[in-house]
């Protein structure tokens, strides 16, 4: 050819003992097939005028070293003649003009391919490999001059999450290659499954040479595995010899179908791990680069013999390993001593024995791509010159490299191909799967692709095993209940044990580790998963409470009116004008004040009303007792003054009377003034205990609504003391008789009222309803018992002696006692 091409093949499987293992007649003789058919394409479609493509083709033994030591052969072939015999395209060198490698098609495996870019870096000679998927490959910094047809592991290993996460796996195991393929590709599954919540139960390295190993080493591997039984999934990446082993091993520990697969595209659909394993690895779920069949390849293989093909020196040791016969003539290796026939020349290549590498399109787009680049080099620095110009004879690597990655061309298997920023293929795969369709029949079907980031997997087709189809279970702890807390097994961030939270918690929705009290005010639901509102709760007027309250209220409201109506009707009569009418009003008023208390007290509570109650409750109180210590005091000097002198005492008057009660109510508006400023009346949310949520007023939590009651109760104080003193008045004085007997017994009563009172008032501090209707009834009843002893007794002489006489029709005469005290002392 006018210009060659380096391949290197992974022709021969690794072999601790010799160089090279045995033949690999599907990622190896078929990809180095498919580098020659795609070369004969080229050519004889004149893609480049008058320029032909020859290959020079090495083995690498699947070996990183050796692939490396084949690599320097080539930089060998760019300062010397290629041998003739080397040449496979057939392209006879004309002259003895000297002809370098214009570029590398290889290697197959990620680790080999590192060694020899490194090298090949140097001499600046373009590289495309048709396996390596390693995400390594991908820096641009340190493999300038690497490109590759397959996609980067960077995608399969985020294929292979999105897989785990479908079938709801979190707890899985990772068995990965002891090779840049196998430890880059872990590091990024580490990375990604972590930020999934995907634990990682066991990972165990497989050394790379499987010769290397002993089995002991696949045994504890798969015994290691056990070890974390909940761990049903495993991932395994790495490469077809070493899986196969594994799966030996599983055959061996006698677990054959406790594990479930996921591979990588290293050893998917290869029959060297599938077969004689096929019951091991049953049920893989595997991912595998998109390819297509290269067009018209199967019929050029399949047309291959001996005879036709001398171009591959290898083809007659495949021929040898797939009919089990010795060549006649052929050298002996480790590998044809055993076979007792000799070949004929009817043997035939058949699909039916042969199974095709589903990958061939990256070999052939990798020559395809150089194919493309060399055509456009052509057109631009040759032009319409056909055969090679002086300016591509040598081809210069780093031009070269320009219009490789710049390459866009439909391959030979239809697919449009062009690299992306990285010098890598697109990122395209399918979701491989191995069935048991029937008893002891396997094959790899197609179940699913990843395209774009998004995985599309027909879980119809998936079966895990032909007696149990449906994905295993691999987590280590299951769900907890609904509101049940974890608490996890330390260093396993996927097992935990669940545990319930008590009465009045909730599980912290944040991390779901540890139980939350709900605050007051709430309640967990049934699930214990959010806290409920617990219905506002106050006095309600249809409450029993409230209902018996305004009862209570309302007779007493009525009783009043109706003893305001007598005094009104006979308001100038002597027993009302003598009872001192004005304060007997007001005292009425403040009765009417105390039982009108009851109402506000049941609306529901808000900032006004809680105002309202606060201001009514002590100020109704206050003006009876105002009212009433004015009364008594008057009368109580009157008569004091009427012992010792003639002299009238001052301030006896109605006017100055109502002034004195008026000035002993303004102490109560002032205390309840500074006591909204320090501490404003507001509607609160009372919790007495954890399932209640009482909506009251700020002041009967606690004892400060006795703030309103401290003056009332020291004028009822002050009131007892002046009727204790008052009891000896003389009773001919119209007034001073009820004073004196009536007054005493009404302040006696109310003082017993209040000392009960007080003790019920602090005792029902977790009923707040009941406190406000005990203090309700408290109210009413200590104005009942003024209004019935005060006013009760004058009532039944207005109206049952109304009529001026006495029973037996003789004139009724009221005795007035007159204390007579000169006009001069008159206030």
């Amino acid at each position: 050819g006018d210009l060659i091409l380096g391949g290197l093949m992974m022709v021969h499987s690794r072999e601790d003992s010799v160089t090279c293992g045995p033949i690999m007649p599907q990622g190896g003789i078929q990809a180095l097939e498919t580098m020659l058919y795609t070369l004969d394409k080229i050519n004889m479609d004149n893609l480049i005028p008058n320029v032909t493509i020859g290959a020079h083709i090495l083995d690498d033994c699947d070996k990183d070293t050796y692939g490396l030591e084949m690599a320097v052969d080539f930089i060998k072939g760019s300062i010397s003649n290629i041998d003739e015999a080397t040449d496979y395209n057939n392209c006879s060198s004309k002259g003895h003009k000297k002809k370098v490698i214009s570029g590398v098609v290889g290697a197959a495996s990620s680790v080999t391919s590192i060694q020899v870019a490194n090298l090949l870096r140097l001499f600046k000679i373009p590289q495309v490999s048709y396996f390596s998927t390693s995400p390594e490959l991908s820096n641009k910094q340190r493999f300038e001059y690497f490109s590759r047809t397959i996609p980067s592991d960077h995608y399969q290993v985020k294929a292979i999450v999105d897989i785990v996460r479908q079938l709801g796996w979190s707890y899985i195991s990772i068995i990965y290659e002891e090779s840049n393929y196998g430890i880059k590709a872990f590091e990024e599954l580490d990375d990604l499954l972590s930020k999934h919540g995907i634990c990682i139960a066991i990972k165990e390295k497989l050394v790379k040479d499987s010769g290397v190993a002993e089995k002991i080493a696949y045994d504890n591997i798969v015994i290691k595995l056990l070890t974390k039984p909940r761990a049903k999934g495993v991932i395994i990446f790495g490469s077809d010899q070493e899986v196969a082993e594994v799966m030996r091993a599983v055959r061996r520990q006698n677990v054959t179908g406790v594990f479930s697969w996921i591979g990588s595209d290293g050893w998917s659909a290869r029959n060297l791990v599938s077969d004689g394993n096929e019951a091991e690895v049953e049920g893989t779920l595997s991912v595998q680069p998109q390819a297509n069949s290269v067009i018209g390849f199967e019929e050029y293989f399949l047309n291959l013999t001996v005879d036709n093909n001398s171009r591959n020196p290898w083809f007659i040791e495949f021929w040898e390993d797939h009919f089990q016969c010795k060549y006649p003539n052929s050298p002996p290796t480790p590998y044809n001593k055993q076979y007792t026939k000799f070949c004929s020349a009817t043997e035939k290549l058949t699909k039916h024995t042969l199974d095709f590498e589903d990958q061939l399109q990256f070999v052939s787009d990798a020559v395809m791509a150089f194919g493309y680049a060399f055509k456009n080099m052509h057109q631009e620095l040759c032009g319409s010159k056909p055969g090679l110009c002086d300016e591509m004879n040598p081809t210069k690597g780093a031009d070269l490299l320009k219009y490789l990655r710049k390459a866009d061309f439909i391959g030979l298997s239809g697919d449009r191909f062009n690299f992306d920023i990285n010098g890598d293929g697109p990122a395209r795969y399918n979701i491989i799967h191995f069935k048991q369709y029937e008893p002891d029949k396997y094959k790899w079907i197609k179940v699913g692709e990843y395209y774009q980031g998004e995985l599309r997997l027909n879980m119809e087709d998936i079966q895990f095993g032909i007696k149990n189809p449906n994905p295993p279970e691999s987590v280590c702890s299951r769900p907890c209940e609904r509101g049940q807390a974890k608490k996890y097994v330390e260093g396993e961030g996927c097992c935990w044990h669940c545990f319930n939270c008590s009465q009045y918690q909730i599980r912290n929705p944040a991390d779901e580790t540890h139980c939350i009290n709900c605050p007051r005010g709430t309640i967990p639901d049934i699930y214990h998963e959010n806290c409920q509102h617990i219905p506002e709760d106050y006095l309600k007027p249809e409450s029993p409470y409230a209902i018996g309250a305004m009862s209570f209220s309302s007779l007493g409201i009525v009783m009043t009116l109706f003893v305001v109506g007598v005094f009104l009707k006979n308001n100038d009569t002597p027993i009302v004008r003598a009872s001192g009418r004005e304060l007997s009003y007001v005292l009425l008023s403040g009765i009417l004040l105390c039982y009108g208390v009851t109402y506000a007290l049941v609306f529901k509570p808000n900032d006004i009303v809680c105002g309202v109650q606060r201001f009514w409750s002590g100020f109704s109180f206050t003006v009876v007792y105002a009212a009433l210590l004015t009364k008594t005091n008057r009368i109580a000097r009157i008569f004091n003054a009427s012992t010792k002198s003639a002299k009238r005492p001052s301030f006896i008057s109605p006017h100055s009377q109502l002034v004195i009660c008026g000035i002993l109510i303004s102490f109560q508006i002032l205390i309840n003034a500074v006591w909204m400023v320090v501490s404003p009346a507001h509607a609160m949310h009372h919790y007495p205990t954890r399932e209640d949520n009482l909506l009251v007023c700020n002041s009967y939590t606690d004892a400060s609504y006795m703030v309103a009651f401290f003056y009332p109760i020291f004028l009822i104080i002050v009131c007892t003391v002046y009727a204790v003193l008052t009891r000896k008045t003389p009773e001919a004085f119209n007034e001073s008789k009820y004073i004196g007997k009536y007054d005493s017994f009404t302040m006696y009563t109310t003082c017993v009222i209040w000392l009960a009172f007080i003790p019920l008032y602090f005792g029902t501090g977790n009923n707040v309803q009941l406190r406000i209707a005990s203090m309700s009834v408290t109210i009413s009843l200590s104005a009942t018992v003024t209004l019935v002893c005060l006013f009760s007794p004058k009532v039944n002489e207005i109206v049952i002696r109304s009529v001026g006489t006495h029973s037996d029709g003789a004139p009724y005469i009221f005795p007035v006692t007159v204390v007579h005290y000169p006009d001069s002392t008159r206030a």
